[in-house]
């Protein structure tokens, strides 16, 4: 196919069926998309009130999670210039680590963008959907050329402008892209109500016990060493010697990002009580301490894990929010620690928490638990759903498989 050459003007110059190979920096040339790396700011010239400014670390698959930690002050505006974000913007990481995309929401606040995160903005009615670009950033099409550009210093992985002007990208017509993007994203905003579920479950559970806990009557309410609720399972070294097949091995990394390329699987048998199964509840108890239910398929818990499993009637449920109410004085046992890692010891389990009397339980259960049942199958149907996404993405973005046969499937899906 030829490149997009300066005749190529117009949305009209794109086929409707037939896809165009071109380069991002053509785009750029014809007017039809914007782009730039982030504001080189001062110390000078943070301050309130300001523009939070949005860091690598803050862009994550598919969405943003700002620290508001710092910010340029108002008085700055004109020289942050055009890298103060926009609804729709299309944010690309490029440094470090290297293809973290996410859509800027159409409400929050205006960030200042740091150096290495680049924004994209396709002109309006031009040939290229922000949508499209979104998922586009997401293909082997783009990993491949990606993958041999970042690494080309000894410094850490970096993609540069000139880099990214240089991208070759296959534009289908508007037509086949918004075809592309609906079904993408209708598979995309089941995932996203799923997390809402999710999220509402377990504020709502959460609320609940509260609420019980502070107006208890007598009896109804205790305060037991956390230790007695429940056993604390620690797992093991079971990367060694790991086959990369069977089981995913999983590890505090596993636990607070999911599966990736550095993920260990193994062959291992090893026993019941050292594997995670979907509502099973874990805890980090060193590094990143943090408390999970688990809603993969079965896995291997690695060491540094804690596999939690109520004694007795206590209810997972309970034993996640209890622990969950500890968990700040566990974080700062650990920040304490004069170690290169911090973590808890078992002794610290033997603290008391204010938790329901026996009685109490199977009222409060029958109330509660459906809660953490739910927002179990919440995650369990975005799994599904994002390994769905996940095997349509490149097949529609090639052309393997066609709109309508795609559609037809998540329908069945959602």
């Amino acid at each position: 196919m030829k490149p997009v050459a300066s005749k190529r003007s117009s949305v009209n110059s794109w086929s409707v069926s037939m896809s165009e190979k071109t380069t991002l920096g053509a785009l750029v040339r014809l007017r039809h998309l914007e782009f730039g790396d982030g504001y080189r700011t001062k110390r000078s010239e943070h301050g309130h009130p300001g523009y939070p400014i949005l860091r690598v670390a803050e862009v994550l698959d598919g969405r943003i999670e700002p620290k508001l930690e710092d910010f340029i002050s108002v008085a700055y505006r004109k020289n942050i210039g055009a890298k103060l974000s926009m609804p729709g913007d299309v944010i690309l990481t490029t440094k470090g680590t290297v293809g973290r995309v996410a859509v800027m929401p159409s409400d929050g606040n205006d960030y200042a963008y740091s150096p290495q995160v680049c924004y994209f903005r396709p002109r309006v009615n031009g040939p290229l959907l922000s949508e499209y670009l979104y998922y586009w950033f997401k293909t082997p099409e783009f990993w491949k050329q990606a993958a041999f550009l970042k690494g080309q210093t000894d410094m850490a992985d970096y993609l540069s402008l000139s880099d990214i002007r240089s991208l070759h990208i296959t534009l289908p017509g508007h037509s086949i892209q918004k075809g592309i993007v609906e079904v993408l994203g209708a598979l995309d905003e089941k995932i996203t109500l799923n997390g809402r579920i999710v999220n509402s479950c377990d504020l709502i559970r959460a609320c609940g016990l509260d609420q019980f806990l502070k107006s208890a009557p007598e009896g109804e309410a205790h305060a037991p060493p956390l230790s007695s609720l429940a056993e604390f399972i620690n797992g093991k070294a079971f990367t060694k010697n790991a086959t990369g097949s069977g089981r995913m091995v999983v590890r505090i990394a596993e636990l607070n990002s999911g599966p990736s390329g550095s993920t260990i699987y193994n062959d291992l048998e090893v026993p019941d009580k050292h594997l995670a199964r979907a509502g099973d509840l874990l805890f980090a108890w060193s590094g990143s301490l943090t408390v999970h239910r688990w809603y993969r398929s079965e896995a291997i818990i690695n060491q540094h894990i804690f596999k939690v499993i109520p004694r007795g009637d206590y209810p997972v449920w309970l034993l996640n929010d209890l622990l969950l109410a500890k968990l700040a004085m566990f974080k700062q046992i650990a920040a304490d620690k004069a170690t290169t890692m911090g973590h808890i010891q078992r002794k610290h389990l033997d603290e008391c928490v204010h938790a329901p009397a026996p009685g109490s339980i199977p009222r409060l259960d029958a109330v509660l638990g459906p809660l953490w049942q739910r927002a179990l199958l919440a995650e369990q149907e975005s799994l599904k759903l994002s390994e769905l996404r996940d095997t349509l993405l490149p097949r529609l973005m090639s052309g393997e498989i066609k709109v309508r046969d795609a559609e037809k499937l998540v329908e069945e899906a959602v």
